[in-house]
């Protein structure tokens, strides 16, 4: 729908509450935006298509301010682009988040005594599905409070049918193509989940542990090696140095005794060893490290596992049995008793990976996990940003997906769970494996099994950009929406999500990317920059600030703090200032409306327009040109903040107190600064509305009588420009801001009247003397004015009579000391700006802080020397 078959209002409404609301609008307003249709996207419409995907949230998540911040920025592009005529499609849906939701239900069986096993894998998946049907999602119903425009009929889960055969269809592509294999390798294993994880779901976090230094060998065939984890060095199968390190040539080749085993370890010559580290020796265990794997890999060395999938030690022994702390702990006695410990660290802060879902230590383990090869794909996902397929924003966000994409490493995609998408594999009585595509018959018969590993959640949400829209069937929906138009979303996961959608992409749709542009935003912090959590006191539910300032005031806040791919800091007082905003504009439209301020009809003519009008026009004009080019470049918070100023400072602060003096005058003038009125809060509401959506469209529809400004059209640069009146009313707002601050240095209250004569013969200031004296607060000389304070201001002269307001003699003596301060100010700051070895030393910002220091100290002495020559003989 456009604009132009916009229903009307039955009644254009006149007067609004005196105060705004919004808990009493902000429901009831989304739901008739959808259930209109405004957010449905129509894939066999004739409009230009944008796309873009919501980062699909976990089915175990709320709402938490880092998707608020995301949403406010994806809802205030799709919003604009709805408004400039684009077949607009924000694609919603959700993750199954196999770790998480596996886990959520798994606690809640406990609670009932049992396990999953006690279920079986089909009674427990069905379980599953039923949680996610009653308690899954919640999320949904908070974004329709945070106002998402998405379009809800296309709402898609990463385990619905459509997904899954999206999922099988790609799987068997890259195994056909080789590009999906079975190996034995290292992998992050969660030995309280049970299943390999991805590094995305690791934590990293500084630990006190020990580090431990042994004595391996016997006589002059000794050697020391340190580590944080000694139970693993019965699984050690070699010492490794460096093949330059004098120290130990004459031990490499060798084998030596590795204590409280039967077995003796080579020592090996390998570059990975940094002779300048510790003692220059290193333990290898090539299946408990990923570095010793490699090592153990050029060196032909066995792999020996002393682990269980628990993380309980299965070497036959003393330590049999024992959990990995218990037996590190044991072990280091044991060779204590031996001798061996040549040095003990403790406490000694260590980074130690632990599992983001239940925060266990991570354990490296050996194990056969199903794998990407990653080079092509991810060649490819480079490629596409270096030829400019697609661009990266911020730019400098570029080089570290290079670091990323050009040194990644084959990915592991399979999880020992059973909440996920089963690998498509099947294995025969005989050997045989085979992968089953969607349009296979599996394998029947006696011998054969399916593999019982799921896929990791991020092979499935690697392909959200196409398979949403239908993959590998080849819909409208795919054709009209694919390439999707922009992709907004973290920093933190442009590795492990972006990554995998660019290679999914370019390898399933014959290289074309799955989105043009890719915008980078940081997380929201603090006020004080801080991490928020939980742990620290400081997080915040989004929905507990919407439920006491609106949603729009959170959206302000979020999209005026969102510089391309920086951190985001938030506190409640700027929370309050952006509510303080939205009852500014409705306070200004409810005034203009019971002014008398319209859209109908065409603007009057140039000639008919006072100067203020020209100026704000002009000034509408270049707001909404500033407005676009910051859209068009993803800088949220600079157009943010420009609509603020523009609409707080100019409209609600200048204009409508400007235009006050001719509304009460009425007649003609009042007509065309009504209809000037009308135009300027049209076009600012307009502006506002991507991001501030509730309060804009109520004062909107109230003001112009129409259906909706989400179907509203994005206002243009007309190209008006009137240069000559934005200097008059610049020097308007110099003479009325002077005069106001001489009047608080006074200390005369801001609604006290105080007789003046102002002299504005021969200058521009004129015709604006009533808007002057009513925004000054200054009365028509009597027969008994005696200017007491000259002021010379921008070429006219305001004289003040204030007699019986000031000590005369005291405010000659305040002004005098203040003078005296800004003119040593700017002697210091001369001196220093003339010093050559100061300027050559200085750093930059030290230099141009102190030349602001000398602008201002200038500015100073000219503001005081005219208040003291203003004012009368002590």
């Amino acid at each position: 729908m456009t604009e132009n078959t916009q229903q009307q209002n039955p009644a254009p409404i006149t007067e609004l509450p005196t105060q705004y609301a919004p808990a009493e609008v902000e429901g009831t307003l989304y739901e008739r935006w959808v259930e209109r249709g405004y957010f449905s996207a129509d894939a066999a419409g004739e409009k230009p298509p944008y796309t873009v995907v919501i980062p699909p949230p976990n089915v175990t998540g709320s709402l938490h301010l880092g998707h608020a911040f995301e949403h406010t920025l994806i809802d205030a592009l799709t919003r604009r682009k709805r408004m400039q005529g684009f077949e607009t499609l924000w694609q919603p849906g959700m993750d199954h988040a196999g770790i998480a939701t596996q886990n959520v239900v798994e606690r809640e069986l406990a609670k009932e005594g049992k396990s999953r096993h006690d279920l079986g894998r089909e009674e427990f998946i069905e379980r599953v599905w039923k949680w996610k049907g009653e308690s899954g999602g919640q999320i949904s119903g908070q974004m329709r409070r945070l106002g998402d425009g998405v379009d809800w009929d296309r709402e898609r889960f990463t385990m619905d049918e459509g997904l899954s055969q999206s999922v099988q269809t790609i799987f068997k592509k890259l195994y056909d193509d080789e590009l999906i294999y079975r190996a034995e390798r290292i992998i992050n294993w969660c030995p309280r989940c049970l299943t390999a994880i991805s590094d995305i779901e690791v934590e990293y976090q500084d630990d006190d542990g020990e580090l431990v230094s042994m004595k391996y060998g016997e006589g002059d065939e000794t050697i020391v090696v340190a580590t944080t984890r000694a139970e693993t060095m019965l699984g050690d199968t070699a010492v490794a140095v460096h093949p330059d390190d004098e120290r130990y040539k004459h031990l490499v080749g060798k084998q030596i005794k590795l204590p409280l085993t039967d077995r003796t370890i080579p020592v090996v010559a390998d570059e990975h060893v940094d002779p300048e580290f510790g003692t220059g020796a290193v333990k290898v265990t090539p299946a408990h490290d990923p570095n010793d794997f490699e090592i153990g890999q050029r060196h032909d060395l066995p792999n020996i596992a002393v682990m269980d999938e628990h993380a309980v030690i299965t070497v036959p022994g003393p330590f049999q049995g024992l959990d990995r702390l218990e037996a590190r702990s044991a072990i280091v006695g044991a060779l204590r008793a031996e001798g061996r410990i040549v040095a003990e660290k403790r406490p000694y802060a260590h980074s130690v990976g632990h599992c983001s879902r239940c925060k266990t230590t991570i354990e490296p383990r050996l194990s056969m996990q199903w794998w990407v090869k990653v080079g092509p794909l991810a060649k490819a996902a480079g490629d596409a940003v270096r030829d400019g397929k697609v661009k990266i924003h911020p730019q400098e966000m570029e080089k570290r997906y290079f670091d990323w994409v050009d040194n990644l490493h084959d990915w592991c995609i399979s999880r020992q769970l059973w909440w996920g998408h089963r690998i498509p594999v099947w294995y025969g009585p005989n050997g045989e494996v085979v992968c089953v595509g969607p349009d296979d018959e599996a394998p029947t018969g006696e011998g054969w099994t399916q593999d019982s590993d799921v896929l990791d959640t991020w092979f499935s949400s690697g392909l959200w950009p196409f398979s949403t829209l239908g993959w590998p069937e080849q819909t409208d929906s795919l054709a009209k929406f694919y390439p999707n138009s922009v992709l907004v979303t973290g920093y933190d996961i442009l590795f492990f999500w972006v990554a995998r959608m660019m290679m999914f992409g370019l390898y399933a749709m014959d290289g074309t990317p799955p989105f043009h542009t890719i915008v980078l935003h940081g997380m929201v912090r603090d006020q004080f920059g801080k991490k928020m959590s939980k742990s620290f006191g400081n997080a915040v539910n989004p929905l507990d600030w919407m439920d006491k300032y609106g949603s729009d005031a959170v959206r302000f806040t979020l999209a005026r703090g969102a510089n391309p791919g920086t951190d985001v800091p938030i506190g409640e007082d700027w929370v309050q200032g952006s509510r303080n905003f939205a009852n500014k504009i409705w306070n200004a439209t409810r005034f203009a409306l019971m002014n008398g301020a319209t859209i109908e009809g065409d603007l009057p003519p140039v000639e008919q327009l006072s100067a203020t009008d020209r100026w704000i026009l002009s000034r509408l004009n270049a707001t909404v040109a500033e407005v676009d080019a910051l859209y068009d470049d993803y800088q949220f918070a600079k157009l943010s903040d420009a609509l603020f100023h523009f609409a707080w400072d100019e409209v609600f602060d200048w204009y409508v107190e400007l235009s006050k003096t001719t509304f009460m005058g009425g007649g003609d003038a009042a007509k065309v600064s009504g209809r000037v009125l009308g135009e300027v809060l049209d076009v600012t509401l307009r502006l506002l509305h991507p991001i501030v959506p509730f309060v804009t469209e109520t004062l909107w529809t109230t003001l112009t009588g129409r259906e909706s400004l989400v179907i509203a059209e994005w206002p243009k640069d007309s190209g008006f420009r009137d240069a000559g009146a934005e200097r008059e009313i610049e020097t308007l707002q110099q003479v009325i801001t002077e005069v106001r601050r001489f009047r608080a240095d006074q200390g005369l209250q801001p609604g006290q009247k105080v007789p003046a004569r102002l002299s504005l013969d021969g200058t521009a200031l004129a015709p604006h003397e009533a808007a002057i004296r009513q925004l000054l607060r200054l009365q028509p000389e009597g027969e008994s004015f005696a200017a007491t304070a000259t002021l010379p201001v921008s070429g006219a002269t305001v004289a003040l009579d204030l007699s019986g307001t000031i000590d005369v003699a005291a405010e000659r003596k305040r002004l005098a000391k203040d003078l005296a301060a800004a003119e040593k100010e700017k002697a210091q700051a001369t001196a220093k700006l003339g010093n050559e070895a100061f300027l050559a030393k200085a750093p930059d910002n030290v230099v141009d802080k102190i030349r602001g220091r000398l602008t201002k100290a200038d500015a100073d002495i000219i503001r005081l020397q005219a208040q003291l020559d203003g004012l009368p003989a002590a």
